[in-house]
């Protein structure tokens, strides 16, 4: 039931009713499908850090079948569907596949809250190893591709998950080295913050001349531009759990890991009443009707995420208006996720009532 809820079809209206549906969802599972997982996976981590354990646990749990549910599903379309798979993989969707790489490190990161850390070091090496091969794999494949289309069209706010992994793996691993001694992990995680500090500034030049110089439809302009400021806030996570670590772990002065994490605090801060200007001129301005697609997952996480960094920040720098700021924050993520869930469900009942309707018409 869970990969028909995160089938390739972003729009109700696109499924495809019939008895086979439940298998059809498992071949079209979309590239970015485990958005689900990311936003699920953040939010309990959000949830613990305000102390509410048991629901951070409940939402644990419903991640983890989110994955046991959606990877299997990736393999299974890459055996059945390979040449698709293929396709997605090479061209400009193929930055939704690195959300393998994203789920799989934040739901280590969260198992270390947990003190499970034979799992995190599991999901963290799983992780990283799948970020190491995307991302490298996915920009080499679209530079070296001669199948192109026109300028800048191609570009969408999903690019942005090229620096979010490289954040994820920073996250992760910062957080895997308190409990765990050496130097390879805060090595790690302070490479990793750097990589993707510079990745989102690159893509963010790249996404911006897409917005400002091409035409924007507003049907196109999908919920996935809320990466923009999500990308920005696990790079001030990242950063905070860089800064709790014991002194000498750091490779970068502390000042500049703290001064970064502000400015990009501020600047994703700065990001949201934008995005909720261009939420409004595509919903209520232009009329695109307002309904449950995958892409709102890619908005749940980036919610979550500030949530927990501006309450991470709050604590590392001992501003305390920033760490109360971030409570309220986290409980307007656990509501939202709530809402999403729900539209989700709600939507996936419609189509399945649906199919059977139709079904029993054609007998």
């Amino acid at each position: 039931m869970l990969a028909e809820w995160l089938a390739d079809q972003e729009d109700p209206r696109t499924a495809r009713p019939g008895p086979g549906r439940p298998r059809a969802a498992l071949d079209d599972v979309n590239a970015a499908a485990l958005a689900f997982v990311m936003g699920t996976g953040i939010v309990s981590t959000c949830l613990y850090a305000d102390g509410a354990h048991v629901l951070s646990a409940a939402l644990l749990w419903v991640a983890l079948a989110g994955f046991a549910v959606l990877v299997p599903a990736y393999g299974l379309r890459l055996v059945r569907h390979r040449q698709r798979f293929v396709a997605d993989l090479l061209g400009p969707r193929a930055f939704a596949f690195l959300t393998l790489a994203i789920s799989s490190n934040v739901l280590g990161a969260r198992f270390v809250l947990d003190g499970r850390l034979v799992a995190a070091g599991a999901f963290l090496a799983f992780g990283t190893l799948v970020w190491l091969v995307l991302d490298y794999g996915v920009p080499l494949a679209l530079i070296t591709s001669t199948r192109r289309g026109p300028a800048l069209d191609q570009v969408n706010g999903t690019w942005f998950l090229w620096a979010v992994a490289s954040e994820s793996v920073a996250v992760g691993a910062a957080a895997l080295a308190r409990p765990v001694p050496g130097h390879a992990l805060p090595v790690l995680a302070v490479v990793c913050w750097a990589v993707g500090l510079v990745q989102y500034l690159l893509t963010a030049g790249i996404v911006l001349a897409r917005l400002l110089v091409r035409p924007v439809r507003p049907s196109g302009l999908m919920t996935s531009v809320w990466i923009f400021m999500g990308a920005a806030a696990i790079a001030v996570l990242a950063g905070a759990r860089l800064v709790a670590l014991p002194q000498g772990s750091l490779l970068p002065a502390r000042p500049l890991v703290i001064g970064s994490s502000v400015v990009l605090w501020s600047f994703s801060s700065w990001l949201i009443p934008l995005l909720l200007a261009l939420g409004v001129w595509r919903h209520v301005l232009r009329r695109v009707p307002l309904r449950y697609e995958l892409g709102w997952w890619n908005l749940v996480f980036p919610v979550g995420m500030y949530a927990v960094a501006t309450h991470e920040l709050g604590r590392v720098t001992g501003a305390s208006w920033m760490t109360a700021a971030g409570r309220w924050e986290i409980w307007v993520a656990a509501v939202f996720w709530a809402v999403v869930f729900a539209a989700m469900a709600v939507a996936a009942a419609v189509r399945v009532t649906g199919a059977r309707r139709a079904a029993a018409s054609a007998r």
